[in-house]
């Protein structure tokens, strides 16, 4: 435990370093971020906002980990830093195409969903071959197992980590948001690795907490540097690779309920416009930009949110007891 705990700092100091000599130099490579036109009017003034600050955190991590690596044991944490890391350079490639052909938008959808089931289906054959993957579905509340055939589990993995991996990267939308969020996300899946004594899986987790919170000294509003795509979806893999290394994938439900609500939000924004001819549910989607055109600020929509996280992951404590019994 006091490994874990001495990692995390390290992580976080290790990020606070790299964002102090990283942010001038993506500054120098004019790395900065265009707005979309369909955006709050009042988001234009962070156009040019260095992009890809997300390396800050995943370098920390990276090298945190390989610090402990002649004492760690425990496979599975490489295959889950290994798909994040994966995840993430398809948001660098994102990122990379959107500040060379200086446009908001870099890959294209069809480009990223094919990247990211490929990602999602190496990370669980190895998982499924490592013995790791049980193919058990666990249920919250009622700790019911049911086991489904591994085929039908690998598909529906890959369905739950695409759409994880995405919902995560739609909360990065305003300053400090997804950071804020996803810390609490950290130390839930680092707490149930230690009560399931995979203390080397728990590392992971933990080197995110400390390296968020030294990231959110920068991201903080108004923040000095993006985490792009680059960020947000190694972290939406990471978030989603702990839950399968764990087996316990419907937790993500409970855990990651902010980033579900974001990702409703559009698919119901989507429907409605279509199904009524150019009505609109939401002011603006994700649901983060409906409360700023409500008149809240970005301080209030991160603080509520990061405090909605905090709630479902203490729910989500408690609806796994069997599981940690």
């Amino acid at each position: 435990m006091t490994r874990i705990l001495i990692t995390a700092a390290v992580s976080a100091v290790l990020t606070g370093v790299i964002g102090y000599f990283l942010i001038p130099m993506l500054r120098a490579l004019k790395a900065g971020q265009s707005i979309r036109e369909i955006g709050p009017s009042w988001h234009n003034s962070k156009a040019g906002t260095p992009m890809m600050g997300g390396l800050m955190f995943i370098l920390a991590v990276v090298i945190c980990l390989v610090i402990n690596l002649p004492s760690m044991v425990e496979k599975t944490v490489y295959y889950v830093l290994a798909l994040g890391l994966c995840f993430g350079l398809v948001g660098f490639l994102d990122d990379f195409f959107k500040l060379k052909f200086k446009r908001n938008l870099g890959l294209t959808s069809l480009q990223k969903a094919l990247l990211q089931m490929a990602v999602s289906a190496l990370y669980l054959y190895l998982l499924y071959k490592e013995g790791s993957l049980t193919c058990n579905l666990y249920f919250p509340f009622v700790d019911t197992t049911i086991y489904i055939h591994p085929l039908a589990y690998i598909f529906f993995a890959m369905f739950v980590m695409v759409g994880c991996v995405n919902a995560v990267n739609l909360t990065d939308g305003i300053d400090g948001l997804c950071g804020s969020v996803t810390v609490p996300v950290m130390v839930f899946f680092a707490a149930v690795a230690v009560a399931a004594d995979k203390l080397d899986l728990a590392l992971l987790p933990a080197c995110l907490v400390g390296g968020l919170i030294a990231y959110l000294f920068y991201n903080w509003h108004p923040a000095k540097v993006f985490m792009g795509d680059t960020g947000s979806l190694f972290l939406g893999g990471i978030v989603c690779g702990l839950a399968f290394a764990l087996n316990i994938p419907l937790v993500l439900i409970l855990v990651g309920l902010v980033y579900v609500v974001e990702t409703l939000s559009v698919i119901l924004q989507v429907g409605y416009f279509k199904l009524t001819h150019g009505k609109r549910l939401f002011k603006m989607s994700p649901i983060h930009h409906h409360f700023e055109l409500c008149g809240w600020k970005e301080e209030k929509i991160v603080l509520v949110f990061a405090a909605v996280s905090v709630v479902m992951c203490l729910i989500a404590w408690f609806s796994i007891a069997g599981y940690l019994s």
